[in-house]
């Protein structure tokens, strides 16, 4: 079995500092036996202003987020989900993707997320707490799995949880882990963190490692913390409420495809689209 871990972090506008952060972190669940290792969405950067991210966006390949993550995939000899970074996009005004790149133990780049779901919300309960994801960063578009030790992982972020059609096609194309980096804000987190991630497991019959920004940002922005990790059948394996650290679990690929054969929900589907 492979241990999986989930990062949480409070990132701020400092980039070197925010990789010094996710460094040590690395190390430390890299030291505690995981093979695969998850960071929080906007791990290298939450700036003080929503565009402040056009400004720091790196090109696909290159960058010193980028480097950073090839070079402590190498060092700690783990794969590393990348949580998210802005990259430079196509897009004629400016835009840029919110990106989630994996690594390989060797230090490769074996997969890339865009974010498919922007938080544009005006938070229920905070008036005046008003996002645009959309005003700084280009939807993706694609679907995207990929072979890791743990499994085959299900690429996702943060408000994406609240879209069950896009792990249906996950789940379709193989997921067994489905991972949610996020930094969700501390109202909806209350009412809805848990009941998501839980949801998701259960209703996909796969593992889910949610890693979270937590605490109160540079900016003034507040976010709800409490990464999990929950298995196929809905239950919380662990935790971390606040804070920096990481939470690790072992996945358990036999457990899994036992219980799919035995409780054949997946198999059992009519409607498909």
């Amino acid at each position: 079995m492979t241990i999986f871990a989930a990062v949480q972090m409070t990132s701020g506008p400092d980039v070197a500092a925010n990789l010094a952060a996710a460094g040590s972190l690395i190390e430390a669940a890299a030291g505690a036996g995981a093979g695969v290792v998850l960071l929080p969405e906007n791990f290298n950067f939450i700036g003080r202003r929503d565009a402040d991210k056009r400004a720091i966006a790196e090109a696909y390949g290159q960058g010193p987020s980028q480097e950073f993550l090839a070079a402590a995939a190498r060092r700690h000899r783990v794969w590393i989900v990348g949580g998210t970074q802005p990259l430079r996009s196509e897009a004629a005004d400016g835009r840029v993707t919110n990106s989630l790149l994996v690594y390989d133990a060797d230090g490769r780049c074996v997969a890339r997320y865009d974010k498919i779901h922007l938080f544009d919300v005006d938070v229920p309960g905070k008036p005046g707490e008003t996002y645009r994801e959309s005003a700084n960063v280009a939807p993706g578009r694609d679907v995207v799995v990929v072979d890791t030790p743990a499994g085959r992982v299900g690429l996702s972020v943060c408000y994406d949880m609240r879209f069950p059609e896009l792990y249906r096609r996950l789940s379709a194309a193989g997921a067994e882990i489905l991972v949610m980096p996020a930094a969700f804000t501390v109202p909806t987190g209350r009412a809805h963190w848990e009941t998501l991630l839980r949801a998701r497991a259960v209703e996909n019959l796969c593992y889910v490692a949610a890693a979270a920004q937590s605490g109160i940002h540079p900016n003034g922005r507040e976010t709800y913390g409490d990464s999990l990790i929950v298995d196929y059948w809905g239950r919380v394996l662990t935790r971390l409420p606040r804070g920096s650290g990481f939470v690790s679990a072992a996945i358990d690929r036999a457990a899994l495809v036992r219980v799919r054969a035995e409780f054949p929900a997946l198999q059992n589907r009519v409607l498909t689209s």
